[in-house]
């Protein structure tokens, strides 16, 4: 998989459907609120780019939420019908 340095994080690009994915616009609307996150999906409406931070069991930051594992059921609740969207995974140092 490729990696893309976001700030000063690095990442993996796991899933990506629709070629969802857009380098310079994900690193315009990252802020360092993301930065606990284990996982951040991107998914468009309307043309708009949405992000959400996941986690892994083992992070501080976990919850039902936004754990990863709930991923897809995530973007078939809560995205536009068959969005385009895309996840990415911190790399740890």
């Amino acid at each position: 998989m490729k990696t893309y340095k976001i700030d000063n994080n690095e990442y993996e690009l796991i899933k990506d459907y629709k070629n969802a994915f857009d380098y310079e616009i994900v690193k315009q609307k990252y802020t360092e609120y993301f930065e606990d996150y284990d996982y951040i999906l991107g998914d468009w409406a309307y043309g708009k780019l949405r992000l959400k931070g996941f986690c892994d069991k083992n992070n501080p930051k976990y919850k039902d939420i936004n754990d990863i594992k709930q991923v897809e059921d995530y973007v078939k609740t809560n995205g536009a019908y068959d969005c385009k969207y895309f996840i990415i995974k911190k790399i740890c140092n």
